[in-house]
């Protein structure tokens, strides 16, 4: 392995501190709904994060579950500004604090395992971020320190073995925060224990459903993964890191990949079938790691994959009032029901909708996902601000604030106002997706100035406002036996199915609920059909709900007569069809749609 240069590359981008960036719209109604959800009432009606806790006193669970929830709990509080939620994450953080041993090892007696420290470390950066508590970075330094001394006689192991990424990840930080030459030294030492994916992807060994155990082959492992590609980039300045990246990415998408971004992985990776499941841990766990690979690269491919994964697969997952979600989601799902599927290794409640359907990982880890998503919203380069998102939400860093009024994604028409005691760049992030893109300063039409997907603005000193249009086209996206997605912009779009949820098990407020169709599901499209496009006003607080969606695709779809049902899922699209009458179809953001299909068969005759 290379050796740790003596200067870490800086990132392309750096990371506005925690708290400068804040929601606003739709996007702060998300996070107002998880607060009032799972994520704000998991203590008192969850065990595992509950008063007896290991990570807070108690003789409860002891490993990640704590730390997996206190790193969505504890940005999400900041971002709310709720002081109730605050003070939960208070009492994890002074816990953790407090437990350190003189020589510098901390957290619960009952567990060892260097992984559960690794998810810590993440918190406490944004915790630092937050607060600037003088606390943290000698707590880091010292565990640090413990790790030098004992990770060549105990190393890293299991799930730590698979994740050491995570551990370099807050090294980094440290390294940069404090300038300690030792840290170079155990990030070596870390790097050699971490299992090698690079080498991995050279001779793939997944390129099936599999079917054994293989923790390079666990869907939340591989997720992680992709960032480290980025870390060994920034460590050593070799770009073959960059280069193994994007080959590990198309081999993904080419063995495993599914229409929403994400690989399948009902726990282990299992190929392209649009009923395969993906694990809910595992979206967030992706998204983060596109953040990581967008500020280390500044490319828009990893803006691109965040987006797609936090429109569309993250929002399909939970249920709408956040009080449960599913540890599998299917491209096409039918059903959610507690019956036999194709899963690689998932039980037969994995789709459903409850408080801990199959294992509690997803339970403890899936607060993570839109809090961090607003934490990267804007990044800077050097003076500059660059936005990765034009959703809605209020920048503010030093003496300039930028207020983006929008609906994107829902919208491709944004509204920013920037107000600045001093002239500043700022510049803005085009999709792969734009075809054109308008510009008005002041409700005057400006040239645009576009270099490598940004779109450079120059502001005056004082207020300016400045309207932007992204052009879009509806897509379609061919998959296997020659089946197609739609999409429009960053969004999947899919056949709602209508849902009858009954309730199975379970105690308020969180049931544990299956789902069964009450609307027929087997429609095929063509691809030569044209769309309309209706847009909604946005009227209620939840925008992911297929009953009242902000953008609808109207389209024709024919009745298909021989699509089967298989192992309680939709059986592969047929390759060809028996048709049956043409109907006018509505199709909704996939992400609002908790029984969908998303991957159509096609009527067209084949050659």
């Amino acid at each position: 392995m290379e050796a740790v240069k003596k200067v870490i590359l800086a990132n392309r981008f750096e990371t506005l501190s925690l708290g400068k960036i804040k929601p606003a719209g739709w996007l702060k109604e998300q996070l107002i709904i998880q607060a009032e959800g799972m994520s704000g009432q998991l203590e008192e009606n969850w065990e595992d994060v509950g008063s007896n806790s290991a990570w807070i006193g108690g003789t409860g669970e002891g490993w990640e579950r704590g730390p997996y929830y206190l790193d969505g709990l504890l940005p999400l509080a900041y971002l709310l500004e709720n002081e109730k939620l605050i003070k939960k994450a208070q009492k994890w953080i002074e816990w953790i604090l407090s437990s350190q041993r003189e020589d510098g090892w901390f957290g619960p007696t009952s567990d060892s395992d260097w992984w559960s420290r690794m998810i810590v470390g993440k918190v406490l950066i944004q915790y630092f971020e937050a607060t600037s508590d003088d606390r943290v970075l000698p707590f880091l330094l010292n565990y640090a320190r413990y790790q030098l001394q004992n990770l060549p006689n105990r190393p890293l192991y299991e799930w730590g073995r698979y994740r050491g990424g995570e551990n370099v990840l807050v090294l980094i930080w440290l390294y940069e925060k404090s300038n300690e030459s030792f840290i170079l030294e155990l990030i070596d030492i870390i790097n050699e224990q971490t299992m090698d994916w690079g080498k991995l992807y050279k001779n793939y060994p997944f390129k099936r459903y599999v079917t054994e155990f293989d923790h390079g082959s666990h869907v939340v492992n591989v997720a992680m993964s992709l960032k480290y590609f980025g870390l060994k980039y920034q460590l050593t300045g070799i770009n073959s890191y960059h280069e193994d990246l994007i080959e590990a990415l198309n081999i993904l998408t080419t063995y495993h990949g599914q229409l929403h971004g994400m690989t399948s992985g009902d726990e282990w990776l299992a190929g392209t079938h649009p009923s395969q499941g993906t694990e809910l841990c595992s979206i967030v766990e992706y998204m983060f790691s596109m953040e990581t690979l967008m500020k280390i690269f500044g490319e828009n491919e990893f803006a691109d994959r965040l987006e797609r994964a936090a429109f569309n697969s993250l929002p399909a997952a939970i249920s709408r009032d956040w009080l449960s979600h599913q540890y599998d989601q299917q491209v096409n799902q039918i059903c959610c029901s507690d019956d036999k599927r194709n899963w690689t290794e998932n039980g037969n409640d994995a789709n459903m909708f409850g408080l801990e359907p199959h294992f509690g990982c997803c339970t403890a880890n899936m607060h993570q996902g839109w809090p961090k998503f607003v934490e990267h919203l804007w990044m800077k380069e050097g003076d500059k601000l660059v936005c990765q998102s034009l959703v809605p939400c209020i920048v503010e860093d030093g003496g300039v604030s930028i207020e983006v009024q929008s609906e994107y994604p829902f919208r491709h028409k944004m509204l920013l106002k920037v107000n600045s005691i001093q002239s500043i760049d700022i510049k803005i992030r085009i999709p792969s997706w734009v075809t054109d893109v308008k510009l008005k300063k002041n409700g005057v039409i400006k040239r645009n100035h576009i270099e490598n997907d940004f779109l450079y603005i120059q502001n005056s000193m004082g207020t300016e406002e400045y309207e932007l249009y992204f052009k879009a086209e509806v897509v379609k996206e061919f998959r296997s036996q020659n089946a197609i997605g739609i999409t429009f912009g960053p969004l999947i779009f899919a056949l709602p199915i209508d849902e009858k949820w009954n309730k199975k098990s379970g105690e308020a407020p969180f049931f544990n609920w299956e789902i069964f169709p009450k609307s027929n599901w087997r429609y095929a499209l063509s691809t030569k059909e044209n769309y309309r496009i209706i847009f909604n006003e946005i009227s209620q607080k939840q925008v992911f709900d297929s009953r009242h969606s902000p953008i609808v695709l109207c389209t024709s779809g024919w009745q298909v007569k021989n699509w089967q049902v298989v192992k309680n899922s939709a059986g592969t699209p047929p390759y060809r069809v028996e048709k049956g009458s043409i109907e006018k179809i509505i199709l909704v953001p996939y992400g609002g749609a908790k029984l969908r299909i998303a991957e159509f068969p096609t009527i067209d005759e084949r050659p």
